[in-house]
């Protein structure tokens, strides 16, 4: 008996590689070798009749197709890898702990430029490292407690109690007291206050686009548990914001005739705050113990109250408040709707107490972007 093929033969490399059922018959395997062999003749055209079809199709859109089909795995790649949170209320995550941007009860925005919000494990090598370029360039002169401060941070900021920890950078040997006195930047602190009606002035223009929308260009809305707190950076981290100076030019120069105004590095900052009734700033540190926050009141209506490391203040129109924002500290506006906003010109001063090579050298390892 021989084994024949029946019909085409089948494809299926099982099919092809399967031996006949009588292996022992020598023709029966000739016949067996020739039926594979035309079997992987079919194979092979039917390979080069794919490829064929597939130099036919439109490239554009084969490579459309890849494309999607990488993003596709890409996406489930994330996707499998990404951890599930759980919804939480505002309030609940004003009383979490200090995990995923919330510090201390305080909302972080969590930019990877923000000098507060962007944690970087390797900063202190980093900050030691600026600081040598700096020497290289300059001299190592009067540097060092700045070089005391980079080489301990860890412990300093580790140590501190927990009314004054700055949470980027702490000199220290510097005074420490909440709030300062008029005197600690008379030039600086004399100059805004005479110019208190031109700042006045242009706020109120700005403050009129907010009848036409909710939230005018150049405005930020920050975290707060209740009511609203907005800004209009002028400086913000140490870089200039064109547009917003150029709707507040006579504010913005100004700026230039300041002494002590911080505007090369990243804690210098010069803003219009606003609060509305009913808002409260949760607690909070700044980031560092270099500087003084000062506050020219603009609009100051009764409710309203700074409090810092636990000592409160009130504001005045047209008279600046000088305080320490590393100690833990907060605001909030109490008035009625009536009221209207509790209005404020920030900007950030050096702190009396450092001196000018070390403002030099803070400028240059603190630089923006660095």
């Amino acid at each position: 008996m021989v084994w024949v093929p029946l019909g085409p033969p089948r494809t299926d490399c099982l099919t092809l590689l399967r031996p006949p059922p009588n292996a022992n018959s020598p023709k029966m395997s000739l016949e067996w070798l020739v039926a594979w062999s035309w079997s992987l003749d079919g194979l092979r055209d039917c390979i080069a009749t794919g490829i064929q079809s597939v130099r036919d199709c439109d490239t554009t859109a084969v490579v459309t197709v890849a494309c999607l089909l990488v993003l596709f795995v890409w996406y489930c790649y994330h996707v499998g890898r990404e951890q599930p949170r759980p919804y939480a209320s505002v309030n609940s995550l004003m009383q979490g702990a200090d995990t995923n941007g919330l510090q201390n009860g305080y909302v972080y925005c969590q930019s990877p430029e923000c000098v507060r919000c962007a944690h970087n494990e390797g900063l202190n090598q980093k900050l030691y490292h600026n600081l040598q370029e700096y020497a290289k360039r300059y001299s190592w002169s009067g540097m060092g407690r700045i070089h005391k401060g980079i080489r301990e941070q860890g412990r300093y900021l580790n140590s501190r109690p927990s009314i004054q920890k700055p949470e980027v950078f702490f000199l220290p040997d510097l005074p420490s007291t909440p709030y300062f006195s008029r005197d600690a930047q008379k030039h600086d602190v004399e100059l805004l206050e005479r110019n208190f009606q031109t700042i006045l002035c242009e706020f109120e223009t700005l403050y009129k686009a907010f009848s036409n929308c909710s939230l005018p260009q150049g405005w930020k809305m920050n975290s707060t548990p209740s009511g609203e707190w907005v800004t209009f950076y002028l400086v913000n981290q140490g870089v200039c914001v064109p547009r917003n100076c150029r709707k507040c030019p006579r504010t913005y120069r100004l700026l230039g005739s300041l002494r002590t105004c911080i505007g090369n590095n990243v804690f210098g900052n010069a803003c219009i705050s606003v609060l509305s009734p009913g808002t409260v700033i949760t607690e909070h540190y700044g980031p560092t113990n270099i500087r003084i926050r000062c506050h020219l009141g603009l609009k100051t209506p009764s409710g309203c109250e700074l409090v810092v490391g636990g000592e409160p203040q009130c504001w005045a129109e047209g008279r600046c408040l000088l305080f320490d924002d590393s100690f833990l500290h907060t605001a909030f506006h109490e008035g009625s709707a009536e009221d209207g906003p509790r209005v404020v010109f920030m900007v950030d001063l050096w702190h009396p107490n450092v001196a000018a090579a070390e403002r030099q050298a803070l400028d240059f390892i603190f630089a923006p972007g660095r």
